[in-house]
């Protein structure tokens, strides 16, 4: 799917809309693996990890753990991971780090930028509370996120970070996304979104779609994520919701791209099925 860096400016964005558009919701993955094999990841690429993840990690420790009860070094997912910038990053910052794209092009472009990257990591992995630690393993993986068949036996995960992963999807997906993330993580486990955009009008084409309420409402609410500005926010929502918001804040940093509209949220799975 998209990269995890971001869509940068709105000529890009009307590009992926175009390639997007009238094509089955079934193709897409296949669409999203023609843009890598054309070399056209530069329409979402941002250079960089999260600068709001980074500080994410390093400032709020009392939310965000490198290590379980258990004394055990934590695992994270990244899908859509791109060129794996987020990726390697969570790796130095101590966790074994799962990067998950569809296009096997992608998957390569990420490997060979790790296999760099962990060697002779740049600044911009960290923040003003660096702590240096043991980097974790990185592992990169080719699949499809809502199919089975990349996932090894009994690998749950305790962090997944999402930032243009669920707004590269076609609306109806959305409750999929959700339900594939209760899946994946733990009890306990934690779901961290760096929310992109909010600045675009949900009814508009994507990718990327607009998202502003749809994280809430998902995961909060148990809803279907389409989201309508005459909606009732009082009105009675099914009790199918997996997970409740710790975390809601405007980062300190983040990417332009977002136009500081951008939101970071912590979703803790609740349930225990």
């Amino acid at each position: 799917m998209s990269s995890a860096e971001g869509l940068p400016c709105a000529s890009s964005q009307t590009h992926l809309v175009r390639h997007f558009a009238e094509q089955p919701v079934e193709l897409h993955t296949d669409r999203w693996s023609q843009l890598w094999d054309t070399d056209n990841s530069d329409l979402w690429d941002r250079g960089k990890p999260s600068p709001a993840l980074v500080d994410l990690i390093e400032e709020r420790r009392d939310l965000v753990s490198l290590v379980g009860p258990d004394g055990r070094k934590k695992k994270a997912l990244v899908p859509g991971c791109g060129k794996g910038y987020d990726v390697v990053m969570l790796a130095l910052h101590g966790y074994d780090v799962y990067g998950l794209e569809i296009s096997s092009t992608g998957v390569s472009v990420a490997r060979r930028y790790a296999e760099n990257e962990l060697a002779n990591p740049q600044a911009y992995n960290w923040g003003a509370s660096r702590v240096d630690c043991q980097p974790g393993q990185v592992e990169f993986i080719q699949g499809d996120f809502f199919k089975r068949d990349w996932e090894k036996p009994g690998l749950k995960f305790d962090l997944i970070y999402d930032y243009t992963f669920l707004c590269a999807l076609h609306p109806t997906m959305r409750p999929q996304w959700a339900a594939r993330m209760a899946e994946l993580l733990i009890p306990g486990g934690q779901l961290v979104c760096l929310e992109f955009p909010l600045y675009k009008d949900p009814s508009l084409p994507g990718p990327p779609w607009g998202l502003k309420g749809v994280h809430w409402n998902l995961l909060a609410e148990g809803g279907d994520g389409i989201v309508h500005p005459e909606q009732n926010d009082k009105e009675p929502r099914p009790p199918n919701a997996k997970f409740t918001r710790t975390l809601y804040v405007k980062p300190a940093r983040s990417y332009e791209s977002g136009r500081g509209t951008d939101m970071l949220s912590l979703y803790t799975r609740t349930d225990t099925q």
